[in-house]
């Protein structure tokens, strides 16, 4: 898939703005704090509606208006489908083909992105969080029903912690009722992260191997928080740690075991890559990007949109060529943004240039 065309209205420094777009390599430059990535962050909010900077949506609308409004033509292998999003003090209003979306799980996945910030090269060291968000994300974008199913758990599991906060003494019988909801919720939260990073790590592992030059293997292990020995008994395991933390959750004041505490760990060649260099890491990152590139391929039948902001400067030259040679083999759509176009070593032809300055963005003639 690809977006033919984009329309912001007071979306952050971009009062009114309509482009369109190369299917291939579409590369934003201009100095900083001009807006490439105010840019690309609408491209990335018009997917998945939600920033990947801010979780305040009124950050997002023009510091002169209070409305904001995001329009993408998406040019899909079943068709063009028209995506649009409207924020105002009422709300957020979601449109596909101009109908109504009621259910944000109705919405996610239509239009599928992948993106690489610099902020992803923290995703080794960096707290849990940030891979319980990664894993999110694209599992959301791939299976919308997990999108639900990790609402649904969320919700009961606030209800739970507000229920240990506020509860002078335990009512076993009513936490018995949220346990068994939280354990069923939770369980199909944990197989479908298993089953994503399972797949994840055959596609990156390859990647990395070729990034590497077949020296370096990379593996992923999903490490839950609920200790179980096999899949088909994590329900009844979950429910009876559940039952057994109910004195220690008491006491702390919210839920000790779940979904909401796991986490994600990388090995390379078997070691840990906490461990590793910042080399190694960037690679890794690499690798996990052009696996998820990948996987969405394999899993949906269409390619995401490839997000780059302002990496290309954080990568050597060969690994800027194997990201390229990636993204033209695959055939995916790509919005770089950088300073310079000497970051970028060996662009392949037929990229669209556009010039960032102060919201406004001028088209270069398509480079050959």
């Amino acid at each position: 898939m690809w977006i033919k065309e984009l329309e912001l209205k007071h979306y952050r420094n971009y009062d009114h703005l309509l482009a369109s777009f190369s299917s291939g390599l579409n590369v934003f430059i201009g100095n900083n704090a001009q807006g490439k990535t105010n840019f690309l962050e609408a491209i990335y909010f018009l997917s998945l509606t939600r920033s990947h900077r801010t979780r305040a949506d009124k950050e997002l609308i023009h510091f002169d208006h209070s409305t904001v409004s995001l329009t993408g033509k998406i040019q899909r292998v079943s068709g063009t489908v028209d995506l649009e999003i409207n924020l105002s003090d009422k709300g957020r209003v979601t449109k596909i083909n101009a109908l109504k979306q009621a259910k944000l799980s109705d919405y996610i996945g239509t239009m599928m992105v992948v993106l690489f910030a610099p902020e992803d090269l923290q995703l080794v060291k960096g707290a849990p969080s940030l891979r319980r968000k990664f894993i999110d994300i694209d599992l959301g974008q791939i299976k919308p029903v997990y999108l639900s199913e990790l609402s649904h758990y969320n919700h009961v599991l606030k209800q739970r912690n507000s229920y240990l906060k506020s509860a002078q003494q335990i009512d076993a019988a009513f936490l018995a009722v949220l346990d068994e909801q939280l354990a069923s919720y939770g369980t199909r939260v944990m197989e479908h992260r298993i089953d994503f990073i399972n797949a994840l790590e055959k596609e990156a592992n390859t990647h990395h191997q070729a990034i590497s030059n077949g020296l370096e293997n990379l593996s992923l292990s999903y490490q839950s928080s609920v200790v179980f020995d096999k899949r088909t008994n994590i329900y009844q395991q979950f429910l009876h740690q559940l039952e057994k933390n109910h004195q220690k959750d008491f006491f702390r004041k919210n839920t000790s075991v779940g979904p909401h505490r796991d986490d994600l760990a990388f090995y390379i060649n078997g070691m840990n890559a906490n461990f590793a260099s910042q080399g190694q890491h960037r690679s890794l990152i690499l690798s996990l990007k052009m696996a998820e590139v990948s996987l969405v391929k394999a899993l949906t039948g269409d390619n995401p949109i490839l997000l780059l902001d302002d990496v290309m400067s954080e990568l050597d030259n060969t690994r800027q060529t194997k990201l390229l040679e990636t993204v033209i083999k695959e055939n995916v759509q790509t919005f770089i943004t950088t300073t310079s176009l000497d970051h970028l070593s060996q662009l392949p032809e037929g990229i669209r240039i556009f010039h960032v300055t102060k919201g406004t963005i001028q088209v270069d003639s398509e480079i050959h």
